[in-house]
């Protein structure tokens, strides 16, 4: 399945390029701090998708620090959780 397909129930910006990164079957702690460092680099115009095999409840508050925009929606795959600069 392409990434943007994942995104297609998500209210987020449509028009910006989209960083992906499976972490199904990456074992704890190695999701959160893939999509920490990935986050680092992201410029403005790149929403970043993970899809995992859980929720990320530890990644959330590290968001909400950041002051970045997240929506997060379980699927049949898995759960995808968004993130975007929503200043951008």
């Amino acid at each position: 399945m392409q990434p943007e397909t994942y995104l297609a129930d998500l209210d987020l910006p449509s028009d910006r390029a989209v960083d992906f990164l499976d972490a199904r079957d990456l074992p704890p702690p190695e999701p959160l701090q893939e999509t920490m460092t990935r986050l680092a680099d992201l410029d403005g115009e790149t929403v970043f998708v993970q899809l995992n095999d859980r929720v990320p409840q530890f990644l959330f508050p590290k968001l909400d620090e950041q002051g970045v925009a997240y929506e997060t929606r379980e699927t049949d795959e898995g759960v995808i959780t968004a993130i975007w600069d929503p200043d951008e």
